[in-house]
């Protein structure tokens, strides 16, 4: 891997850059290479502090990761299920770094129960973060993308978008499933929607990555084989190189980060400590 440091000159300088879900896991370590790269990062999910969830990570640890290095990062905290909060993120990153250039969705909720035990509330709860929030997000900040004819989104999917072995049984992943399908069906209608104003939209799995929710929910086990496990910096570099470059070359791409890491040549690069 190449070196860990912030450059103030580099791909994204200059840049804004929203990620969500980003205290911890995959969302972290996107927030830390843009950072990296010279944007200006807004690190926003529900854990403000070490403590207030379950897992460890806080938005606040990260900005303060990226601040400790010599990058700028502010964290919004955001419950995307709620509609106030998502208007609240983008008004508070225009008031601190301006019009956002990148929003990243990467957050979800998740559970894991099999169709014939589903909640209601969880479902609308499951599509409300992973589907709507992004849109919502989308409709608020692509006005400003288009006044400047320059923006990318991101959003993150899962391998779970795609259809099961039928015979393979299943763990209760099909409300996830759904949810990731139709965010990957948003990306490639979106990316028609805006080609002519210059903004690029795409969608990236990351493969099976050992993050802390992961590993909560038993995705990863001691059995799990080491080249079936995806290293985040892989992710990180991966979505780093989807939201830089023309964006109607680099748009409406429903993608893997071990396939950019390949068609593009790219080593990962060490993430800050």
């Amino acid at each position: 891997m190449t070196q860990k440091k912030i450059n103030p000159n580099g791909l994204l300088a200059g840049r804004v850059a929203i990620v969500t879900g980003a205290s911890r896991g995959i969302g972290e370590a996107i927030a830390v290479r843009y950072a990296m790269e010279g944007a200006r990062v807004i690190v926003s999910a529900r854990t403000a502090e070490e403590g207030d969830h379950v897992l460890p990570g806080s938005i606040n640890a990260v900005v303060n990761r990226i601040r400790a290095a010599g990058g700028e990062a502010h964290a919004v905290r955001c419950d995307l299920a709620l509609a106030e909060h998502r208007q609240n993120l983008v008004d508070e990153t225009t008031a601190v770094f301006g019009p956002a250039d990148i929003l990243v969705n990467n957050a979800a909720i998740t559970y894991f129960v099999r169709i014939e035990d589903f909640r209601k509330k969880h479902f609308d709860l499951m599509f409300e973060v992973q589907v709507y929030a992004p849109l919502h997000l989308a409709q608020l900040l692509l006005p400003k993308m288009r006044e400047r004819q320059q923006g990318w989104i991101l959003n993150i999917s899962s391998h779970a978008a795609l259809h099961p072995d039928k015979t393979a049984g299943g763990r209760g992943g099909t409300v996830y499933g759904m949810c990731k399908a139709a965010l990957e069906r948003f990306t490639t209608g979106l990316a028609a929607e805006v080609y002519q104003d210059h903004i690029g939209v795409n969608v990236i799995s990351p493969g099976l990555v050992a993050t802390p929710g992961v590993l909560h929910h038993k995705l990863v086990t001691a059995e799990t084989p080491q080249e079936r496990i995806t290293p985040v910096e892989h992710m990180a570099e991966a979505c780093l190189r989807l939201v830089h470059g023309d964006p109607q070359e680099m748009t409406g791409k429903i993608t893997y980060a071990v396939d950019v890491l390949r068609d593009y040549h790219l080593a990962p690069a060490a993430l800050l400590a």
